[in-house]
């Protein structure tokens, strides 16, 4: 039996480290082939969002960095292993770069998994998942968030049997190594983790100043050409319409770059309302969405921030299903608890791939509804109030029926595949000479 770690802790993290050796020392008890992946030592570049994997070079991503290499080993194990600190709920920024680039290893095709839109198979077979996260203390939301993201990656990546686990700090070495016991036995049995739904998360109330300053962050790689944009733009023209002055920082402009990072955090500390538009990856945050709000959590900390500022969410899916964004939404909520940000809620638009980058008022009827939708978040938000349910039921309703926008999937990857030369190669599978 062949397993892959892909660890995404930190060099110093040492809850991390008693996981990473107590699993290795069972899978050598049981006799299992491991390769064991610090992605913090691994060059990995953020996935940029052009599907290139998938109409370019299909199942194989066009950045030759180490996350080919790894994707080639996830086709051929029988189980993959994720370690990782619960950030937010989710997933740390190392983990998830590499998970947004195992998109390579399913097919961009549509399919019907319990009533829901789901990508297709590339491989015949796929491994099982064990995913285990930290926190230095209990924390039932976010366990809760991080379970429910691990099951919602097992559909997507067609997994079997699939395991999760939260592991404290404070526990000993014989109750770790109890629990890997107990994952390793599920994994064999076929015993999945049970189900969990994700809790009830409402806005807080009425802030106690009105808006006078907002940041709008945008979240997509492809900046002001990105259906992010678009939401986030047409809601900020409307805040600035009623005389509140706004700003707009691409996230992947600054990551990179300590003073375009300073002055992000400093746009930040200014702002009354701060609002993150962003697509979803792999059912939450982008890795380099996580990283980010990783930063602004230790600044606000690190600076003792109390000033009830607000903090806002939208996200959009290729998925025709916008609650698909409900985990990525409950990730927003909770990182605006533990940065402390008063949450103003969040609304979320399924078949985000229509829109393609256009201004909203360029949209005609198409965009009539998601346009009503954020003049009523504006107004509201505008007064220092959370996002109305209105706004986000009216943004939520599909654009097209879903059974057309997955028809029309079919004929949108075929085309650009077309445009690329690469037709006859959509559904090849690169990896299969090393899958038995």
């Amino acid at each position: 039996m062949k397993s892959i770690i892909l660890n995404g802790s930190d060099k110093n993290d040492r809850t991390g480290e008693r996981v990473r050796s107590t699993l290795l020392a069972e899978f050598e008890a049981k006799g299992w082939d491991v390769e064991h992946f610090a992605l913090c030592e691994q060059k990995i570049g953020n996935c940029a969002g052009d599907f290139f994997c998938w109409i370019r070079t299909p199942g194989i991503c066009n950045v030759n960095d180490d996350n080919r290499m790894i994707a080639e080993k996830l086709a051929s194990c029988d189980l993959v292993v994720y370690l990782t600190p619960v950030t937010f709920g989710g997933y740390s920024a190392a983990l998830k770069r590499m998970v947004d680039h195992q998109i390579q290893n399913v097919s961009p095709f549509f399919a019907m998994i319990d009533g829901e839109t789901h990508h297709l198979k590339r491989y015949k077979k796929n491994p099982d998942l064990l995913v285990v996260g930290w926190m230095t203390a209990p924390d039932t939301q976010s366990e809760t968030i991080f379970r429910h993201l691990v099951q919602r990656n097992a559909i997507n990546f067609h997994v079997q049997t699939y395991v999760s686990s939260v592991v404290l700090a404070g526990q000993s070495d014989r109750e770790i190594q109890a629990s890997a016991q107990q994952w390793l036995g599920d994994l064999q049995s076929g015993r999945s983790t049970a189900q969990v739904d994700l809790p009830i998360i409402r806005a807080a109330g009425r802030r106690v100043a009105e808006t006078r300053r907002a940041l709008l962050l945008v979240g997509s790689p492809k900046t002001r050409k990105s259906s992010s944009n678009s939401l986030g733009a047409y809601l900020y023209k409307q805040l600035n319409a009623q005389s509140i002055q706004t700003e707009t920082i691409y996230l992947h402009t600054v990551l990179r770059n300590p003073q375009k990072m300073q002055a992000l955090l400093d746009a930040i500390d200014k702002a009354d309302l701060v609002t993150l538009a962003f697509p979803l990856y792999v059912d939450t945050l982008p890795a380099p969405v996580i990283d980010a709000l990783e930063q602004i959590t230790s600044h606000r900390k690190e600076h003792n921030r109390n000033n009830r500022q607000l903090f806002a969410a939208i996200a959009n899916c290729g998925f025709p299903e916008a609650f698909q964004c409900n985990n990525a939404l409950a990730n927003c909520e909770t990182f605006a608890r533990q940065a402390g940000f008063v949450w103003a809620g969040g609304m979320a638009l399924g078949a985000g791939h229509m829109l393609n980058g256009i201004p909203l008022t360029e949209g005609g009827g198409m965009t009539m509804m998601m346009r009503q939708s954020l003049d009523l978040s504006a107004n509201a938000l505008a007064q220092g109030q959370p996002i109305p349910e209105a706004a986000r039921d009216g943004l939520a309703k599909p654009v097209i029926p879903h059974w057309l926008y997955r028809l029309s999937g079919w004929w949108r990857w075929h085309q650009q595949a077309k445009a690329n030369n690469a037709t006859k190669s959509l559904k090849r599978q690169p990896y299969l000479s090393n899958v038995k």
